[in-house]
């Protein structure tokens, strides 16, 4: 890379625009270190292309450079996002929007920064006085009657990496066509056209008044108060992971009427450096570390962890031998809609317009329960805000009860239109205290659904396709399954194929038929005879393809359960040979 005499040419070029007086003294101090090292490797990274607004945001690795989250990067983001805000709402005298940040370095300077740019542009702005989970951030929009909003978060991202995702007047992440839209602005800004200097009298601090009104609607989700009145000295461990959950989800549990609830001390200290952690993600097992240490030391009920920006939440409980196992994302979401659906029953809550939402690479156990007990499912895209869609479709006509993902997140109201660790984690207790309540685990309740419902295996393998020449080989490896898509997979018939970016499916005898969605996707899904489902799409935030894998198996005794993984994890590697993975 440091050879490539052409390449550095430009960076360089790029470069010497942000030594002008556009640009802060300690950036343009920053871009000279850059420029005369003789290492150009760390000019190219941040100058060989710029940071992508995309339909999601932003996202990337903090310093100076245009290819790097900073306030000058951010900053034309804001410009351009308060100039589309202009022309979507020509009518609106008012603009209005709410600015949230997570526990991330430099995510308060970046939010900061929004505040003063929408401002300066004559737009009312609701800041939040510090850091907050991001589905308090989508609550507000619609609280206030905001047209948008900005959530400064990488999420679960390295502590490197900062983002910027930029929300609607719903409070759900942006779609079509304002998301081509405010691409397109952001793409017409330069440095130059950022309004910096922001108007102290439109910015209005948020905080407290918030937090209340949104946990008292948070209760709300709750379905058997009874059972936690019964059970509130449940043993609770939750770690916050260094992030924004410290702010809500402890509160939460107190209110639910949950008094026994552990925090891991070394993680309720706020850090954009997250130091006790190799990442902040609650899906990797090393995250729950210390929260199993506590769980062991107490001999807790369940494990909780929340990601930095407190929209998804990682479990963890006890099985039939008292050994603490995680519990994945299509078992946590499993757990959730089983547990909507069967006690909004029992407890004659539900209703005949009652509809929950699961993306189509989550489990198909979900489809089964919600058919048996006639509730109506639906299947959209990945990312909640394909979710909140279906929840806008149907607003005022239809209730949405539910929905998640396998990525570990949830959404049990429609009060808020991103996944929320909050709710997510006061009702995650209530379902172990009504485990608990007739004599069973976490554990043991997720066996019974696979006893009632059949059993269930979900794999995801990522491969990971770097650069130029990855995003050109994953772009051929969707070509060559769409061309030839297999007829059997790991000996069982193909019954019916879907490829979204057609929004065609093929059943077993060659017979197409139109699939409804909302518009194209680039994934592709074979389901076959004997229940194994794979889907297969490229990221679209990082050079990898994704493959879900989901097979069933036959269990028949709560004992079955470690036989019935041994086959699928065999039947999962004959598979990934059958992909060529």
């Amino acid at each position: 890379m440091e050879n490539n005499t052409e390449l550095i040419a430009q960076c360089e070029a790029k470069a010497e625009h942000w030594l002008t007086p556009e640009f802060d003294e300690q950036t343009r101090t920053a871009v000279k270190e850059m420029m005369s090292s003789d290492d150009k490797g760390p000019l190219i990274e941040a100058f060989y292309k710029d940071l992508e607004f995309g339909t999601g945001g932003l996202r990337g690795i903090m310093g100076v450079g245009s290819n790097r989250m900073n306030i000058y990067t951010v900053g034309m983001a804001t410009q351009g996002l308060a100039n589309y805000l202009k022309k979507a709402f020509p009518q609106e005298t008012a603009l209005s929007v709410v600015v949230c940040h997570d526990c991330r370095n430099n995510s308060r300077l970046f939010a900061e920064t929004v505040a003063n740019i929408f401002s300066a542009n004559g737009i009312k702005v609701y800041l939040f006085d510090d850091m907050r989970p991001t589905p308090e951030c989508s609550f507000a929009i619609r609280h206030f009657g905001c047209q948008s909003g900005v959530n400064i978060t990488a999420s679960h991202n390295p502590k490197e990496y900062n983002g910027y995702k930029a929300y609607w007047e719903d409070g759900a992440q942006v779609l079509a066509p304002h998301d081509r839209g405010i691409i397109d602005e952001v793409n017409r800004v330069k440095v130059s056209d950022v309004q910096f200097e922001g108007n102290p009298a439109l910015i209005q601090l948020i905080g407290e008044e918030i937090d209340k009104i949104y946990l008292d609607k948070v209760k709300t989700v709750s379905i058997d108060p009874a059972v936690i009145e019964r059970q509130k000295d449940l043993k609770i461990v939750y770690t916050p992971l260094h992030g924004t959950g410290m702010m809500l989800i402890p509160r939460s549990l107190k209110l639910w009427g949950f008094e026994n609830v552990h925090c891991v001390k070394e993680q309720m200290e706020r850090s954009g450096d997250f130091p006790t952690v190799v990442s902040p993600n609650p899906e990797n097992g090393e995250a729950l570390t210390l929260a199993l240490r506590d769980a062991k030391a107490i001999d807790a009920d369940i494990v909780m962890a929340s990601d930095p920006d407190a929209d998804r939440v990682g479990m963890a409980c006890k099985n039939d031998r008292g050994e603490w196992v995680l519990i994945n994302g299509n078992q946590t979401c499993l757990l959730f809609l089983y547990y909507i659906i069967t006690n909004r029953i029992r407890t004659g809550q539900m209703q005949p317009n009652d509809f929950i939402v699961k993306t189509i690479v989550t489990t198909e156990v979900i489809k089964k329960i919600a058919d048996r007990n006639h509730i109506e499912m639906r299947d959209c895209y990945t990312g909640f805000k394909w979710i909140a869609n279906e929840i806008r479709k149907s607003e005022g006509k239809q209730k949405f009860i539910g929905g998640g993902e396998e990525s570990y997140g949830f959404m049990a109201q429609d009060f808020v239109r991103d996944k929320d660790a909050v709710s997510a984690c006061s009702l995650l207790a209530e379902i172990c205290a009504y485990a608990k309540d007739q004599g069973k685990t976490l554990y043991t309740l997720l066996m019974d659904i696979y006893l009632e419902y059949g059993f269930s295996r979900e794999f995801t393998i990522n491969v990971v396709k770097p650069g130029k020449s990855g995003a050109d080989e994953i772009k051929a490896m969707m070509q060559r399954f769409r061309k030839n898509p297999p007829f059997e997979i790991a000996g069982s018939r193909v019954v019916a194929f879907k490829d979204y970016k057609r929004l065609i499916q093929i059943d077993g005898n060659g017979k197409e038929s139109i699939i409804d969605m909302p518009e194209t996707s680039d994934v592709l899904q074979w389901f076959c005879e004997d229940g194994t489902k794979v889907s297969v799409r490229p990221s679209g935030t990082e050079p990898k393809i994704k493959f879900y894998i989901e097979v069933k198996g036959e269990m028949k005794c709560a004992g079955c359960y470690e036989r019935c993984m041994r086959e699928a994890d065999e039947k999962i590697e004959a598979i990934k040979q059958s992909f060529g993975l």
